[in-house]
This record gives C-alpha cells, structure tokens and sequence, in this order.
C-alpha cells in the first residue's frame, strides 16, 4: 500500500455543542495545518458519517468545503459502512491513491448523537442489525451484544471478570487521552459489581460494558509515497484489510468474529507481519464483550479462551500486546462516523511517538487497527508503520 498518514486533526469527544458542519469545519483544517498541506493541493474528500436518524441535516459531504474556499470542486464522496463508517472512509482513500487517481486525499470522520433524544438512539443503532430477526431486540443494539455475550457465558462459561477487567482497563487507559469522553479510573471492583450507578443493561452486560453515546470528529491527510516523504511525518498505511461478512447472525457463528478473523490474517499477511511484531493495537469494544471475542479472532488466543489475555495482563499498556491504550470505544466515546477516523489518527501519533505522554507506548513501532460495523459484519484492519 502507497498511501501514508502525513497529518491529522481529533476533536474531544462527548456531548459537544458545535453543530456537525462547525466540528467538520475545525478537524479539517486543523489536519491540513497539520500536514502542511495548502487546500488547493488537496485531489479528493472523503467524508466518514453514518447518520442514519441522529442528524436532520443529510447529505453532508459538501461540509468539508466549507473549511476552505479552495476546497470548492473538489470530488468528494460521502462513505458509510455502520460502525465502521470511519476506517471504510480511510480504507476509500488509501485506494484512490494506490490507483494514482489521487496524490493528496483528506479525510474527516464525525457523528453527533447526543442531541437524539434517548428513545430513538437505539433504534437508530438497530438499523446496524437485520431487522427481520434482531429488529425488535430490546434494548436495541446493547440487547444484540447482550445476546451475543448470553450466548458466549453459556459455551464458554461465565466471563464477569474478563468482562470486567476489559472496562477497568480501558477506563483505566482513558484517563490518558486528552481526547477521552470518560476520564476516570471506575476500578475493577465498580466495574464488576451490579450497582445502582452501574445496572445491567442487556443480558449479562452492566453500563460499564457499553460505549458511551457521543459526539465528535476526526481528520487524516493521506498522501502517496514522493509527497509523503517530503513531509515533516509519514506513517505508512503498511496494508489494509476489508472483510464484509452476512448481516443476519443466524446465517453465521456469531461467537466466531469470521469477519474479523480473515481481515486480520490478510492484513497480516499483505504485510508479513505476525501479531507479535505490533507494538499495539486499537480494536473496537463498542462492548466489552467484543473485545473479549477479538482477542480470539485476532489470534491473540485460542477460541473460548479470550480471558487468558486480559486476566494475566497481556493486553495492558505494559503486556505483551496493549490493545486499546487510548481507552478504546469504551472510555473514548463512539461517535460512529468519527471512530475509524479516531483509530486511525491516535494510532499515527503512537508510531510516531506523539501521543499523549500517559497514553504513548514506549518505542511504538508497529500499530494494528481494527475497526467493526453491526455485529462483526463490516471488518476493517488496517496496519501503521511509520516510515518519516
């Protein structure tokens, strides 16, 4: 792959009060400052929103044009694939470059959702589910993953502390990341125990297991290999992985993550690399039980035995394998359009030893993205290496 990250820009996220054009506005042009990129060199837009009911104002990729005159005539596409809406943006980029269709592409990533009122935000995430048979979940998608982690306890045996684990580190991690929308350390203790501040909410998942509703944005400039070197940063998309998997869990072991399986041994592949050459990886917990179930498809153990990785440690900031140092979904917020975009640009900054300095892996090298869509359906890995 020739396309590399050369600049970036990440708004806090959380409950925000710009409008989605004003936070487009400010991570665009913050990416291209970043990147020392003049918006007459920009050749393509690429707008990561997934919407679907959280904003009346649609068709949103014209946005981004309103961060610069000279952004005006630009091809700019809007790309959506559920949660994983913001890698499917970068993934189109990179693509355009590595076809010689582009030198220079801009990516941004954003969502609002907080100003959906509470009845309606998980309907709108069930539209990421096949409505014929998971439409009338209750709970909405947080009853999905409940579904998902009922069924996981009764093959694999109860997973509480696993689970538990999982949130405390991540919100542990969180603390760390100026980006964060949670930035408070719950302990594993309030994580485990059912309480009137941490109630069950689908199955065997309590609030600490879900990612938090948000708001926010994200921007990459992507460039191909000659103008990438000429910049002051070039982190290397050293290979890209999209695996599209059937939308209806019956039609699949949903225990399984397939999707997320092929996607990791191809990038891996495509880049001769092993999961123990990364330094990192962020991966999406929009539950906690998905992290479990990714440290399995990842290859990072065995099936069922997932818990083996966050029970001794491996996947903490000082194991073997940090998976989710920037807090993750859990901790960070999952504003869906900006999250891929997110992954992608904290992950930049790690490699390029940029990070914030409690959230930076020491000596980063390596950095693996996984980014899902619905339940493991749209599967998207990307791997990072810095090359300038």
């Amino acid at each position: 792959m020739s396309a590399s990250i050369i600049g970036w820009a990440h708004t806090s996220f959380g409950k925000k009060e710009e409008s989605i054009e004003e936070m487009v506005v400010a991570v665009a042009r913050e990416a291209l400052a970043h990147a020392r990129i003049e918006a007459e060199d920009v050749d393509e837009i690429y707008l990561g929103h997934y919407n679907a009911g959280f904003s009346p104002q649609d068709f949103t990729a014209s946005l981004v044009l309103q961060a610069d005159p000279a952004l005006r005539f630009k091809p700019t596409t809007r790309v959506e694939n559920a949660c994983a809406t913001g890698s499917a943006a970068v993934h189109q980029a990179a693509k355009a470059i590595a076809a010689k269709a582009a030198r220079v592409v801009l990516v941004v990533g954003v969502e609002q959702m907080t100003r959906t009122p509470g009845s309606e935000i998980g309907a709108n995430l069930l539209k990421a589910s096949y409505l014929p048979e998971d439409g009338q979940t209750p709970a909405g998608f947080a009853g999905v993953f409940g579904k998902i982690a009922g069924a996981y306890f009764q093959r694999h045996g109860d997973q509480s502390d696993a689970l538990a684990r999982i949130a405390a580190k991540n919100h542990r991690n969180g603390v760390e990341n100026p980006y964060a929308q949670m930035r408070k350390d719950f302990g594993f203790e309030f994580c485990r125990n059912e309480s009137e501040k941490n109630p069950y909410v689908a199955g065997p998942l309590k609030r600490t297991d879900c990612s938090l509703v948000s708001d926010g944005a994200a921007a990459l400039v992507l460039a191909d290999l000659d103008t990438a070197m000429a910049s002051e940063r070039a982190v290397l998309l050293r290979s890209l992985a999209h695996a599209q998997d059937f939308l209806p869990m019956s039609k699949r072991d949903i225990l399984a993550f397939e999707g997320c399986s092929v996607a990791w041994r191809q990038a891996l592949d495509k880049a001769r690399l092993t999961l123990d050459d990364l330094s990192f990886v962020e991966t999406h917990d929009c539950f906690t039980i998905a992290e479990l179930i990714e440290y399995e498809a990842m290859g990072l153990t065995k099936p069922g035995e997932g818990a083996r990785a966050i029970l001794e440690g491996w996947t903490e900031k000082s194991g073997k394998l940090p998976v989710n140092p920037s807090g993750g979904l859990k901790a960070k917020g999952h504003p869906i359009g900006a999250t891929g975009v997110s992954m992608h640009a904290l992950s930049a900054m790690q490699v390029c030893g940029e990070a914030p300095a409690g959230m930076q892996i020491k000596n980063a090298t390596l950095g693996g993205i996984f980014n899902m869509g619905g339940a493991a359906v749209a599967n998207y890995v990307s791997v990072l290496e810095r090359i300038r």
